[in-house]
């Protein structure tokens, strides 16, 4: 049995008034294990909620903190304030909030479709096609344990091209990988859907680079990692029920803590989004 719903259904937030500061919406959470929200869950949620006060403008970045840990059985409720509207630009806060208590804080931008120079990072050349790679189902779907199984039904589809880092650290102690990913199904043809589909799904593997360089692996006993911000940029829309590449590098871990940064790009070679993340990491003391 599937216990985690189609997360799609998490962003469909009820509209339940607005105040004179704040436009306020509701919304509910998909199973995660321990039984707490996953962050890009209420991510992608705020997205949806700051879009909804939006005409006319696409997101392009984001900037937010993971300040609680939310719990999936309480309802979700967002607040979103509208900071600023001119000619091109919009900026708006949104806030999640359980129990009267924010969990996640952001602060998003948005902008009326324009032209202008244009460059990007290329594409990587040396990456095998996902079809070659083994699936995150495949990988996980015969460990007999709550969070591996949860994992395993995902919608996303997700292959690793070094390797896995579910129960061991599998290739060598690099501080970067590479990760394809899509929805598997058809999503609308809806621009800003996809947009916090790929702010979702860039929250699912993004500390793996600093766990890969130190040899851990979310299975490793001890083993404590959250998500502390979030940052991300779109550059160009692109689908996620599409094969999407997410490079991914940590520069730098010190102090319990660890940067991440990742670029997605189409399966044509097209750079959709940037994103970066600083992660909480505790590991094990020594014996």
């Amino acid at each position: 049995m599937n216990r985690e719903p189609d997360f799609l259904s998490t962003l469909r937030l009820e509209d339940t008034g607005a105040s004179t500061r704040e436009t306020i919406l509701t919304g509910a959470s998909h199973w995660s294990p321990g039984g707490r929200v996953f962050g890009g869950q209420v991510l992608a949620q705020c997205i949806v909620a700051a879009q909804a006060t939006i005409e006319g403008r696409d997101i392009h970045s984001v900037h937010g903190y993971f300040l609680r840990p939310g719990a999936i059985d309480v309802p979700i409720t967002f607040g979103v304030e509208r900071i600023h509207d001119g000619r091109s630009f919009a900026t708006r806060r949104a806030q999640a909030y359980q129990n009267g208590v924010p969990i996640f804080s952001m602060i998003a931008s948005f902008q009326t479709p324009d032209v202008g120079a244009e460059h990007q990072d290329p594409f990587p050349t040396d990456v095998p096609d996902p079809e070659s790679l083994p699936s995150a189902a495949s990988v996980l779907a015969s460990i007999d344990h709550p969070t591996a199984q949860a994992w395993a039904e995902r919608s996303i589809d997700m292959r690793h091209v070094e390797g896995s880092v579910y129960v061991d650290v599998q290739g060598a102690r690099v501080a970067h990988q590479a990760v394809w990913f899509r929805v598997e199904r058809d999503l609308p043809d809806d621009p800003a859907l996809h947009r916090a589909v790929l702010a979702y799904a860039s929250d699912l593997s993004l500390l793996e680079p600093i766990m890969r360089r130190h040899g851990m692996a979310w299975g490793t006993p001890g083993v404590k990692l959250a998500s502390l911000d979030h940052a991300m940029w779109w550059h160009r829309d692109g689908r996620a029920d599409e094969w999407v590449l997410y490079v991914q590098e940590s520069p730098s871990a010190q102090g319990g803590r660890g940067l991440a940064l990742g670029r997605m790009f189409s399966r044509d070679g097209r750079l959709l989004a940037t994103v970066a993340q600083e992660g909480m990491m505790r590991v094990p003391a020594d014996d």
